[in-house]
């Protein structure tokens, strides 16, 4: 019976199993032909020798290169000094596929070369591994929204006017018609907490920014909710109750993963309560670090590296003024200067990974600020009717799944955490 790697690391010493997979690596000491084989769910060490494997399985063994694809039957042992503590003796090996030549992914490459290969150097079980703590961070993210009433929907890619302002949008022809690719999908899931009241989705959004920074890519994937019936502290209640949840629980279902990356997710981090400061405050720590910022400028990432560094834990910005958030912040009532907003930055340096707000619920509120924001009011028709026809408070988010991995696996760059990276001057392969 053909059994998976994981499946194998954990069978009982003695079973014979058959694995199907590519040869990762390849190691000869004299009689005997060391393997690395890989499929889907991890790597296996496979020893083949004289007396134990076939000599025409032994000879296939040793003349097949990395990449070709091999069907070995054997035996399960437990031995400390293989990788994960278990070894299969190869019996008998059979050739499914033969890599042609030599594999183009070899150590001491640069990252940029790295990245030139990307569709083969994803094949490295390091990379293997950080992909599936990806898919357990989104699946941690189902879970919890799942658990707490949300329901999941799926908005369109292409837009015809900005969430998130206009420098930042991709231009599509669009038959004819110019539209643009989504920044945010905030305004249809705020169409949909009519319907559904708390809604989210997993989805990429495109950013036009030529930034070449660790945090930014021009594609990401983006968790984003909305919520009707929430002021700021469900806002931020919820906000802490995710970030906390997603953390814990992809530690808990990657723990294989982690030992091939050697590395540990810190769950500490997120197990007491995130700090809250405002937008005053955070200004008042960048002074005392040297860093003087003109009020209502928005916190760019020196800034934000600089504040997260000061907190051992999570912490919440908040009350940011009206200039630096976008028209559809709903204005403090205590003080019209400030907007009912929250950046949420990860510790350690790494900034912000949530950005949130309560939204304009008041139809003439929201027309002003449009036009306070040289907009036309025109181009926001429909979502000026969502103001119209029983509006409520509400608020929402968003969460940068690369910038969340980026944090807990100590990541250089959100790059990494993507599997075909979409930058400025990358879009191959």
């Amino acid at each position: 019976m053909r059994r998976t790697v994981t499946e194998v690391l954990d069978a009982p010493e003695g079973e014979e199993v058959e694995l199907l997979g590519w040869i990762w690596n390849k190691r000869e000491h004299g009689k005997l032909v060391f393997v690395d084989l890989r499929d889907g769910t991890g790597v296996v060490q496979v020893a083949a020798k004289a007396g134990t494997t076939d000599q025409q399985s032994l000879e296939l063994l040793r003349e097949l290169g990395r990449e070709s694809v091999v069907k070995v039957r054997g035996l399960v042992v437990r031995d400390p000094r293989a990788p994960f503590g278990v070894e299969v003796r190869c019996l008998r090996a059979e050739k499914v596929s033969e890599s042609m030549g030599d594999f183009p992914v070899r150590k001491g490459m640069g990252a940029k070369a790295l990245y030139d290969v990307r569709h083969l150097h994803i094949r490295s079980p390091r990379l293997t591994a950080l992909m599936r703590i990806r898919s357990n961070l989104v699946w941690a993210v189902h879970e919890y929204f799942r658990s707490r009433g949300f329901v999941e929907i799926h908005c369109p890619t292409f837009i015809t006017a900005a969430v998130e302002g206009g420098a930042t949008l991709f231009e599509v022809n669009y038959f004819g018609r110019k539209v643009y690719l989504t920044q945010s999908v905030q305004f249809y899931q705020e169409a949909a907490i009519y319907a559904l009241e708390k809604v989210y989705s997993v989805q990429p959004s495109f950013r036009a920014e030529k930034s070449r920074t660790p945090r930014h890519l021009t594609e990401f994937w983006h968790v984003e909710a909305e919520m009707a019936f929430a002021d700021l502290e469900t806002l931020l209640r919820t906000i802490e109750e995710l970030v906390r949840y997603t953390v814990i629980r992809t530690a808990e279902l990657s723990e294989r993963e982690l030992r091939v990356l050697g590395r540990r997710i810190p769950v500490k981090e997120v197990e007491g309560p995130f700090y809250r400061i405002r937008y005053s405050e955070a200004l008042e720590i960048l002074r005392k670090r040297g860093k003087e910022l003109p009020w209502g400028s928005d916190l760019g990432a020196d800034e934000e590296r600089v504040i997260s560094n000061e907190f051992d834990r999570p912490v919440f910005v908040t009350h940011y003024p009206r200039e630096a958030k976008a028209f559809y912040h709903k204005l403090d009532p205590e003080d019209p200067r400030v907007t009912l907003s929250a950046d949420l930055l990860a510790p350690r340096g790494n900034g912000e990974i949530v950005g949130s707000g309560v939204r304009i619920d008041d139809l003439e509120e929201l027309m002003q600020r449009i036009r306070e924001n040289g907009l036309n009011p025109d181009d926001y028709a429909w979502y000026l009717d969502l103001r119209r026809y029983g509006s409520v408070p509400h608020a929402g988010f968003g969460m940068g799944v690369e910038r969340v991995l980026k944090w807990i696996l100590d990541l250089p760059s959100v790059r990494v955490a993507s599997l075909f990276p979409r930058t400025p001057s990358r879009t191959y392969p």
